[in-house]
Parts: structure tokens; sequence; C-alpha cells
């Protein structure tokens, strides 16, 4: 099991064979959180285009136009300052 060591500055370098597994390189963004049961989890957010592609996209949704968005905004906004 790859060991980090935290600095006075509280900079950790992640081992070689985590990095390789991640498939992390230099400038990547990575994100930490810490689960209730106090484990610490982390996690790439650098993805290719090629890596979401169609995960956005919902099929069961219409699609609509730039002047239904403009007219739903516009309706929304007069009916909450009526």
């Amino acid at each position: 099991m790859p060991l980090a060591t935290l600095t006075t500055k509280g900079q950790v370098t992640i081992p070689k064979e985590v990095r390789e597994s991640l498939h992390l390189h230099s400038g990547d963004k990575i994100e930490f959180f810490v689960k209730e049961n106090g484990e610490a989890v982390i996690r790439p957010i650098c993805r290719k285009v090629d890596d979401v592609y169609c995960k956005l996209k919902n099929i069961k949704k219409k699609t609509i136009s730039v002047e239904e968005m403009d007219q739903a905004i516009k309706t929304r906004l007069k009916n909450k300052f009526l």
C-alpha cells in the first residue's frame, strides 16, 4: 500500500503508483471528500471530452429553442415580482 507524508505546509506528494492508476498528470485537478466513516477519497476531476460524451444528454427531455428559454425566464421573473 503506497504511503505519503504530509508536509508542514499541508502538502502531499501522490505516490507514482497512485498517479499512474488514476492516470494523473501535472496540472490535473483532483477532489477530496471525507466519508461519514472517516475515510478520505481522492478522485480526479479532469476528464477528456470523450470520457463524458453523451453522459449529460437526457433523451427523455425535448430540446427547446433559445427563444423558448428566454420566454420561460421572462415568465418566471414576471411571476416572481407580481
